[in-house]
């Protein structure tokens, strides 16, 4: 039985560690990593890879300094709210600062008015002219993911470029969102997918319209279990993350079949950051927790949230990037360097449990992807 909005409240935690990923270690060789914005597992026994992206060519370096000229498309970047501090920011924000200089008109979209709209005035004080705004969007509530979709449909004819980047971490107890929805469930998938739902007809009316969904090397982990979807029986922090993100993975490729075999003319594209500066761990689990641990001790894993940006910048405005693929860092186990093909979980290609996530997300979300209003 598929869950539903069950759960009111928190549910049962437990630490984040050996029990839900392997302990990390050091000197072994053939070791994987899934890696998270904040926070690195090291584990033994990675699972079977697609064979879809191997034996690909590899791709000739690319950086930000590579995106072609975007003058006259729009884009639409979920969060970007994370402007500099420290030596941390969101990816988010240099996918949206990089879009601004290469002349896209921009929109940053995240629950933190005061924050997005600094957010703003920093890539103008970076690219004087940009043209981009911020406008509020509440992933995890329904109800202001609606709204922005009806004034964005109202506001324009088309949406070129839509970047379902904005993500949170979970936190060691359960919570839910207005809509009783598990919190990272609610945001990082389930939010993304009724935003794109009511998107489409923009998107459907763009100029070779993207749509890039932003996974994480830790999808490796993931699982769908449709009986606990959200984690109701047995709450996990890094469980919630990493299915989320095996989630979204899946919705990309999903999308794209369906594009293909409904007509839509959208690209859909999947991209991960291996590991960047981020304050994802911080607002989640924070310093106590395993990836917290990492953040302290480990530091000199972590690329720059700048250079972490880069394969989603690349599945976004590269002329080479193909429609249903899956692009992160090029470096070692994936977790920092150039863009380069992404290694698939062989699970995340099961198109009998994607097309039940994606009718599972319809129903939740109470959208249909073609019929808005």
């Amino acid at each position: 039985m598929t869950d539903t909005r069950a759960g009111n409240g928190p549910g049962k935690a437990k630490a984040s560690g050996l029990s839900r990923r392997s302990f990390v270690r050091y000197g072994a060789a053939g070791l994987a990593v899934a890696a998270v914005g904040g926070g690195v597992t090291v584990w033994a026994n990675r699972p079977p890879v697609s064979p879809r992206q191997q034996g690909l060519p590899r791709i000739p370096d690319w950086t930000a300094a590579d995106i072609p000229s975007l003058r006259g498309l729009s884009a639409l970047v979920t969060g970007g709210n994370g402007y500099p501090v420290g030596d941390r920011s969101g990816l988010g924000f240099h996918d949206a600062l990089e879009l601004a200089r290469a002349g896209a008109d921009v929109t940053i979209a995240s629950r933190k008015q005061e924050r997005g709209e600094e957010a703003v005035r920093h890539i103008r004080s970076i690219v004087p002219g940009a043209s981009i705004r911020f406008e509020t969007l509440d992933l995890s509530d329904l109800a202001s993911v609606a709204g922005f979709a009806e004034r964005m449909r109202a506001s324009r004819g088309s949406l070129d470029i839509l970047v379902n980047n904005a993500g949170v971490m979970g936190r060691k107890s359960r919570e839910v969102s207005a809509n009783g929805f598990e919190r990272v469930f609610a945001t990082n998938t389930l939010g993304h997918f009724v935003l794109t739902a009511l998107l489409l007809p923009l998107l459907r009316e763009g100029n070779s319209p993207r749509v890039v969904w932003v996974s994480s090397s830790r999808s490796f982990m993931g699982a769908i279990n449709f009986a606990d979807l959200q984690l109701v029986q047995d709450y996990d922090y890094g469980a919630a993350y990493d299915n989320s993100k095996l989630a979204n993975l899946m919705l990309a490729f999903e999308m794209q079949r369906r594009s293909v075999a409904e007509g839509w003319g959208i690209s859909s594209i999947a991209a991960h950051p291996g590991i960047a500066r981020t304050n994802l761990v911080p607002d989640g689990p924070g310093p106590d927790s395993l990836e917290g641990r990492n953040h302290r001790y480990m530091p000199f894993l972590f690329q720059p949230p700048a250079q972490g940006a880069l394969p989603t910048l690349y599945a976004t405005t590269s002329p080479q990037a193909a429609a249903g693929g899956y692009y992160g860092p090029n470096g070692v186990m994936g977790l920092g360097g150039l863009p380069g093909w992404a290694g698939i979980p062989e699970k995340a290609d099961d198109q009998q449990v994607a097309a039940r996530l994606w009718t599972t997300l319809e129903q939740l979300g109470d959208v249909t992807f073609g019929q808005v209003g």
